[in-house]
């Protein structure tokens, strides 16, 4: 692509690089130059213009980037009318948005002439949420480099949404003495809010006092009622042979992993029941505030593998903002 002073009577074409108001005349960036464009601009004493031309094999900018949105795009997005070089990519479903990170990176390393930016990875997502964006830099990429990016392993469907699945839930709380029965009360209506957006919904709420024989006969029902279980402690997860790991164990199932590299969070436990998870969670769930149960939850409604892996790689970016109603905040006043 050329770019630079072009003499307005060879600009016949050539895309204006700025924009240009003279006279009666407003060209806006990135507006063809057309023969009266150029009879006015002359008339009005303009002798250049700042202006881009195509060369062979270069592709336009609108039309690179509806290529290589195409290219990336995945199942569950929809793809906005190119314009100034840039298409947007909207979620149909709600769901998590899965990318390609190792794609997306070698896509945007290829050319500084070809940009995608994308929601971070499992970011839930509503319908018509923006999931990510290609943005063509200049007027034109040229045709190599949009063909080694629409070429680049992985790239094809490197973004996609995975939708959220309509699970039942069923919540079990524990109780000790010193647990208001006002906050299990406001802890259920927060975590029905929190499933609503996913599409889930709490089909069986019960109480069981905070001791492993009575959690895991509540468990044992539990699990023939729904397709998840979360258990809301009276008492935070301190240790693998706490209550809850324990309760699990003991209703024949498996505790996967205790803790995670999310603040607020870190006390959370994922077990399993013969293929029906368990969410043990930490006690910043009964706040609706986002925390490190909202990754575990969402990517179980939506079917994303979680496990002992994935949980251990969500620490960058898992310092999220404190919650002032904590028992134990991480900072204190000196």
């Amino acid at each position: 692509m050329r770019f630079g002073d072009l003499p307005v009577r060879e600009a016949e074409g050539a895309i204006a690089a700025h924009a240009v108001k003279v006279e009666g005349l407003v060209l806006r960036k990135g507006h063809v130059i057309s023969a009266r464009d150029q009879q006015q601009l002359a008339a009005a004493g303009v002798e250049t213009i700042i202006a881009a031309r195509l060369e062979p094999g270069d592709v336009a900018e609108d039309a690179a980037a509806t290529r290589l949105a195409e290219t990336l795009a995945g199942s569950g997005l929809r793809l906005e009318r190119a314009f100034t070089g840039r298409v947007n990519l909207f979620a149909e479903v709600a769901g998590l948005v899965e990318v390609d990170v190792a794609a997306i990176d070698g896509v945007n390393e290829i050319d500084e002439a070809i940009t995608v930016a994308t929601l971070p990875a499992y970011k839930a997502v509503a319908p018509r949420d923006m999931a990510a964006t290609v943005k063509i830099i200049p007027f034109a990429t040229p045709g190599a480099a949009l063909a080694a990016a629409e070429a680049f392993p992985g790239a094809r469907g490197a973004i996609r949404i995975r939708p959220f699945r309509p699970l039942s839930v069923a919540m079990i709380s524990t109780l000790l003495p010193g647990l208001k029965l006002s906050v299990v009360a406001k802890t259920v209506r927060t975590f029905e809010e929190r499933l609503a957006p996913l599409g889930a919904r709490l089909l069986y709420e019960v109480r069981a006092r905070h001791d492993t024989r009575s959690l895991a006969a509540a468990i044992e029902i539990a699990r023939k009622r729904a397709d998840l279980i979360v258990v809301f402690g009276a008492s935070a997860i301190t240790d693998r042979r706490d209550v809850i790991p324990a309760a699990i164990e003991a209703a024949g199932g498996r505790v996967a992993h205790f803790g995670m590299p999310v603040d607020p969070g870190n006390l959370l436990l994922v077990g399993d029941l013969d293929g029906m998870p368990v969410i043990g969670a930490p006690g910043c769930a009964r706040s609706p505030k986002e925390n490190g149960f909202d990754w575990v939850l969402q990517r179980l409604v939506a079917g994303a593998p979680i496990g002992r892996r994935e949980i251990q790689r969500m620490g960058v970016g898992g310092l999220l903002m404190e919650i002032v109603t904590r028992p134990q905040p991480r900072n204190r006043d000196e």
